[in-house]
């Protein structure tokens, strides 16, 4: 198979209903295979975001019986597409949950999952505050799943704040990335590309990152711009801030192309930090 194919990010604005989420983000994935998709990512949250922990708890369900798996893993192989959902909000426990991504095959076959790794626990300078890890259980395993271009590496949104992940999923093999997200409005008008253009630049792979947008229950607000980034730094592809599809050509030999040029993404040298002595006093 060539190394190159297209990809596509659909850009959701989910709601607090369920089967309404799952039925919006099939609309998308249509849409998106329509216009020649042959991956197909979508947001962290896929069908759901629900801000209130007891209707979270309410509202989840067991990956064996959760309907959006059954949805989607009919979808992919209805449309024999490859498809990466974010995230779905999986029940482990009477009172925790996993925020679980799916990579789904072409035949409808679980391909490989992935647990968000890094809890979203943060104040926000703009009055709200964060506690993921009151709910969720942070996900302890890297993943890496093969695609026929070549090496997915999975993550979630808050992960793109920790650059050691995803220097090591490319030294493992990773030519694309996927970081799904649900970035508030106000981190991502600050950091958002930046950061997605900086994790591509490091580890010289494609990042594919289908976004949130616009206001959901109890006025969240998400920033959306879904983004496409090249492994030289390159957006293909943004969003922008409505619901929709964006889409770009990826060539798998843009990767070793751009790690030639610079090859600092698998270069880990040995060194110590020596500080001065009046800081090692102060950490005693």
């Amino acid at each position: 198979m060539t190394s190159a194919f297209r990809a596509a990010c659909v850009q959701l604005n989910a709601p607090n209903d369920l089967g309404a989420g799952i039925a919006a983000a099939e609309d998308g994935i249509r849409r998106a295979r329509d216009g020649g998709a042959e991956f197909i990512a979508t947001p962290e949250n896929t069908p759901l975001i629900e801000m209130r922990k007891a209707e979270q708890l309410a509202k989840a369900q067991p990956m064996e019986s959760h309907e959006a798996v059954f949805a989607f893993r009919d979808l992919a192989k209805e449309l024999e597409v490859w498809l990466s959902i974010g995230s779905i909000t999986v029940k482990l426990a009477e009172d925790r949950l996993a925020n679980r991504q799916l990579l789904i095959a072409p035949d409808g076959t679980l391909a490989a999952t992935y647990d968000k790794i890094h809890m979203f626990d943060v104040e926000i300078p703009d009055g709200q505050s964060y506690r993921e890890s009151k709910l969720f259980k942070p996900g302890t395993e890297a993943v890496l799943a093969e695609l026929p271009w070549g090496r997915l590496g999975m993550t979630i949104c808050y992960d793109v704040r920790f650059p050691h992940l995803y220097r090591e999923l490319a030294q493992a093999g990773a030519d694309f990335l996927v970081v799904p997200a649900a970035f508030t409005r106000f981190t991502g008008q600050a950091h958002w590309h930046l950061l997605l253009r900086a994790r591509a630049i490091e580890t010289g792979c494609y990042v594919i990152a289908a976004a949130q947008c616009g206001t959901h229950s109890r006025d969240r607000q998400t920033y959306g711009h879904s983004l496409i980034v090249a492994p030289w730094g390159e957006v293909l592809a943004d969003g922008g801030e409505e619901v929709g599809v964006v889409s770009a050509e990826i060539d798998a030999a843009k990767v070793e192309e751009a790690r030639r040029m610079i090859p600092a993404w698998g270069q880990t040298p040995s060194y110590s930090l020596k500080l001065p002595e009046s800081l090692r006093e102060a950490g005693e």
